[in-house]
């Protein structure tokens, strides 16, 4: 994407993601990342859970772009989603989900990356106050992460704290909330916002490194920037019975402009599938 370079795109963020994004776009490509002051993206949704997120991750990514776009009156734009749960594969560990999108109005192009990692300290603990919490705090990395404070049962805007970072808030939150709520405790979870998450802000530099790298990427066919992974084609043959199993033959690769695509074998040369993978050998 070579006609990126000294162009800018906005991306539409409150929590300072630029700051994570910018420089794989900028080293890559020399696409110049800004925020806008003053965006509400909120409105979209917040982690704490007083505005529900309406709408799949992807809707909701390009609604995000598309007002950082207008409200700056720029072409390019650019916008994150992250959801944190069970991991999709390991249910018992949880999990990040990253999704980031960059839309071009000047070709009418959009394009996307995401990414999965257990790199998170998403957690939760609920304490009556006055309980002890070193380990919980240690191991979710407070103070550099952030905490969330809410009341455990009953209404959480009631005594609802965001962005803790220091013993004494800790303490006050946790007292405030356990004081409304109806069985006498906190809820402390972590703050997933990017500005008080600095584990979530590496998994964003990683999938903006994976975003250049894409747009940095022409298609075959037209030239369009950001040629990559669009899906995958499952059915490797078991290798004792030949029976199609779910692991993945190749990935597809997609164009954003055009139609075209082609296919590719999996990286690893994996060429058929293990037993315990195929639904007649290990039913």
């Amino acid at each position: 994407m070579a006609q990126a370079s000294n162009r800018t795109a906005v991306i539409a963020t409150m929590h300072r993601k630029e700051e994570a994004v910018a420089p794989a776009l900028m080293s890559t490509l020399g696409l110049i990342v800004t925020s806008t002051p003053g965006l509400d993206t909120d409105q979209f949704g917040t982690f704490s859970g007083e505005i529900p997120r309406n709408g799949a991750m992807l809707d909701v990514a390009m609604r995000k772009a598309r007002l950082g776009m207008s409200a700056a009156g720029a072409p390019l734009g650019l916008a994150s989603e992250g959801s944190f749960g069970p991991h999709p594969a390991i249910p018992y560990i949880p999990a990040g989900m990253e999704l980031l999108v960059f839309v071009d109005d000047e070709s009418g192009i959009f394009v996307t990356e995401s990414l999965v990692t257990e790199k998170t300290n998403y957690d939760h603990r609920v304490i009556s106050p006055g309980e002890a919490s070193d380990a919980f705090l240690q191991r979710i990395g407070f103070p550099t992460h952030g905490l969330i404070v809410r009341p455990n049962e009953g209404e959480a805007a009631s005594a609802l704290a965001k962005g803790i970072v220091d013993s004494d808030s800790l303490r006050r939150a946790i007292e405030a909330a356990a004081a409304v709520s109806s069985d006498g405790r906190a809820r402390m979870e972590t703050d997933m916002r990017a500005h008080f998450n600095p584990t979530r802000m590496r998994s964003l530099a990683i999938l903006a490194e994976r975003l250049a790298q894409r747009l940095a990427r022409q298609c075959p066919a037209c030239g369009a920037p950001g040629f990559g992974r669009t899906g995958s084609r499952a059915g490797l043959l078991c290798e004792a019975c030949g029976t199609p199993t779910a692991l993945v033959v190749a990935e597809i690769l997609g164009c954003p402009a055009c139609d075209y695509t082609e296919e590719r074998l999996r990286r690893d040369g994996l060429q058929r599938a293990p037993p315990q993978h195929c639904p007649l050998c290990n039913p």
